[in-house]
C-alpha cells in the first residue's frame, strides 16, 4: 500500500486491524487453495483466510449441533469457503424478478385426474439428466435450468439426451429480455428457443462463463419448443403432480441462507428461508421420503459444479409451506 495513502487512512482511522489467524489451520488452509487453485494478492490471502475460518468454524458448530438433532442437513466446505456472506449472495443472483412467471405467455398447469403420485421419483434413473454442470462466475442460473428442462422433455419425446446450450441463451436470448450474466428468466429462454426454432447443442456452442456475441448454428439445433406451461403460484402438490408426471421442472428458490452455500448433505431446511423472495434458479429431477423420519424433500439439481452440496445436488424439504420458495416459480416447456 502507498505510505501516504496509508498515512491518510490513519487519520481518518479506518485502517481494519489485522486478522487474527488460527495458526493451527495452516495445513487444512493450504490444503484448500490446492484443492480449489486459490492464488492471492499478498493484501488479500490473510482477510480471505480469515473468511474461510469463519466460514469454517460456522460449519463446524452447525454440524455439531445436527448431531444433537437441532437440523436436519450437514454443512460442508467447498469453493465457496473463502467467500463472504455479502459476495456469495451477490454472485448467486441470478433472477430477473421484473415481472411475475405468470405475466408471460405460458399455459396454466393442469393436474392430471391422479389419485396418488408415486411416493418416490427419480429421473436420473431413467435417463432424462445430464451431469451436473458448473456456472462459475457467470450469473446465468437461469440459462442451467432452462436447459435442464429441456433437455428433460427432449429425452422424454426423442429417447435421446442431448446436452443443451446454456452459452446460446446468455448470448441470443437479450431480445426476450435476459441479460446474459447479470440475470436473466426460465421463462424468456423458453420464449426465445421458440421464436428462434431451436437451441444449439452444448457441444456445437460449448460454454464460456462469460457474454459473448451471439453465435447460433441453425445446423446444431435441437429441442424445438412450442409453449411452455406455469405450474400454479405456490403449490407443492401441483408441483408434485408435473414432477411425477412430466419429468425434471425448473424452479426458482431462495439461496441467500448463508448455510446454503455450504450445504453438504440431508434434507435441507431453513427457517430462514423465504418462500416468496426467490433469486436462484435450479431445477427439480424428482421428489421422496426418508425412511427413518419420515422427512419429504425435493431432489434438486443446482448449477455450481459436483464439489458443493451431494454430488452437485441438494434434497429440499417438500410440503413444508413451499419451503425457500421451490412451488413459486415453476415452470416446463412444450415440445
Amino acid at each position: 500500500m502507498n505510505f501516504y495513502l496509508c498515512l491518510a487512512s490513519l487519520c481518518l482511522g479506518i485502517v481494519a486491524a489485522a486478522p487474527q489467524l488460527d495458526q493451527t489451520l495452516d495445513a487444512k488452509w493450504q490444503q484448500f487453495k490446492r484443492q480449489y487453485r486459490r492464488t492471492y494478492a499478498a493484501n488479500e490471502e490473510n482477510l480471505r483466510r480469515a473468511t474461510w475460518e469463519k466460514n469454517l468454524r460456522m460449519i463446524e458448530m452447525h454440524n455439531l449441533e445436527y448431531s444433537t438433532g437441532k437440523h436436519s442437513f450437514l454443512m460442508g466446505m467447498n469453493e465457496f469457503g473463502d467467500l463472504t456472506y455479502e459476495e456469495f449472495r451477490e454472485m448467486t443472483k441470478c433472477f430477473i424478478q421484473n415481472r411475475l412467471e405468470t405475466e408471460s405467455n405460458g399455459t396454466l398447469f393442469h393436474e392430471p385426474l391422479l389419485s396418488q403420485t408415486p411416493k418416490y421419483v427419480d429421473w436420473r434413473e431413467k435417463g432424462y439428466v445430464t451431469p451436473v454442470k458448473n456456472q462459475g462466475n457467470c450469473s446465468a442460473c437461469w440459462a442451467f435450468s432452462a436447459t435442464g428442462s429441456l433437455e428433460g422433455q427432449w429425452f422424454r419425446k426423442t429417447g435421446k439426451l442431448v446436452s443443451l446450450s446454456e452459452q446460446n441463451l446468455i448470448d441470443c436470448s437479450r431480445a426476450e429480455g435476459n441479460k446474459g450474466c447479470s440475470g436473466g428468466k426460465v421463462l424468456l429462454a423458453f420464449q426465445y428457443v421458440n421464436k428462434n426454432g431451436g437451441i444449439d447443442t452444448e457441444e456445437s456452442y460449448p460454454y464460456e462463463e462469460k457474454d459473448n456475441q451471439c453465435r447460433y448454428r441453425p445446423d446444431s439445433s435441437v429441442a424445438k419448443v412450442s409453449g411452455f406451461v406455469v405450474i400454479p403460484r405456490g403449490k407443492e402438490r401441483a408441483l408434485e403432480k408435473a414432477v411425477a408426471a412430466v419429468g425434471p421442472i425448473s424452479v426458482v428458490i431462495d439461496s441467500k441462507p448463508n448455510s446454503f452455500h455450504l450445504y453438504k448433505s440431508g434434507i435441507y431446511y431453513e427457517p430462514r428461508c423465504s418462500s416468496q423472495d426467490v433469486s436462484h434458479g435450479v431445477l427439480i429431477v424428482g421428489y421422496g421420503e426418508d425412511e427413518r423420519s419420515g422427512k419429504k424433500y425435493w431432489i434438486v439439481k443446482n448449477s455450481w459444479g459436483e464439489n458443493w452440496g451431494y454430488q452437485g445436488y441438494m434434497l429440499l424439504s417438500k410440503d413444508q409451506g413451499n419451503h425457500c420458495g421451490i412451488a413459486t416459480a415453476a415452470t416446463f416447456p412444450l415440445i
